[in-house]
């Protein structure tokens, strides 16, 4: 097995769950008491986010470079940086270390691709829907993306920001993300990325009638597959 390396933090929530879905995937494939190897190192999310507010991206992109640097020297084969918005520094990240980064946008991108999609909606923070560097690599594999309205897109940043990353999960949003949803698939929709890892934890299949694309299992299977060697 080789080692997972982890940037988390942003928010602890998430990557709660990316090594839940770690652990059980392994023990899965693998049966008995086995467990994921791997080393996490999670970040102030008060300070990316703030970097996020004021558009210091090149000290947000220091910051991740630094502790993908450190997850490297702590014997990483390869990394996650569990997070959608901040694969806005991907590049930088990927650059300041030797081992691969799997990228969380190629994973929901070949899964679309699995599962013959051509149109797919996207919910994510208002960074993620509004600019290209996520839309632009999904289209790269051939997806033609949607992206709701301006007064979706404020509700769906909102929720989660004020609620999601604070771990609070409330019925009354997850209605509305219900609409959201039912809104994409109207305008041609035939999958939605739940482009936020924050978001699996409030809507999942039985709320939309078009398949989702959860990019953080999705995230997690590709790094099951090159730790476990399965490819």
């Amino acid at each position: 097995m080789l080692r997972i390396g982890l940037i988390g933090g942003m928010s602890w929530e998430s990557s709660a769950l990316y090594y839940r879905l770690l652990n059980e995937g392994v023990r899965d494939r693998l049966g008995g008491l086995h467990s994921a190897e791997c080393v996490l190192l999670s970040v102030d999310f008060a300070e990316v986010e703030a970097m996020q507010a004021e558009g210091r991206w090149d000290d947000a992109a220091l910051l991740l470079s630094r502790a993908a640097q450190s997850l490297e020297a702590a014997g990483a084969a390869f990394l996650l940086l569990c997070t959608n918005t901040m694969h806005k520094v991907f590049d930088r990240v990927q650059a300041s270390v030797s081992v691969p980064v799997l990228h969380l946008a190629d994973a929901t991108a070949e899964q679309a691709q699995r599962q013959g999609l051509r149109t797919v909606g996207l919910l994510g923070t208002a960074f993620t829907m509004e600019q290209d560097f996520y839309t632009g690599r999904l289209a790269r594999h051939g997806l033609e993306v949607l992206v709701p309205d301006e007064a979706d897109r404020r509700l769906v940043h909102r929720v989660i920001y004020d609620e999601l990353c604070q771990g609070v999960v409330r019925e009354e949003s997850r209605e509305q993300y219900r609409h959201v949803l039912a809104r994409l698939v109207e305008d041609g929709a035939q999958a939605v990325v739940l482009g936020c890892t924050e978001i699996e934890l409030l809507v999942g299949e039985a709320d939309a009638t078009v398949p989702l694309l959860p990019t953080t299992r999705l995230h997690v299977e590709a790094a099951l597959t090159r730790a476990l060697r399965e490819d």
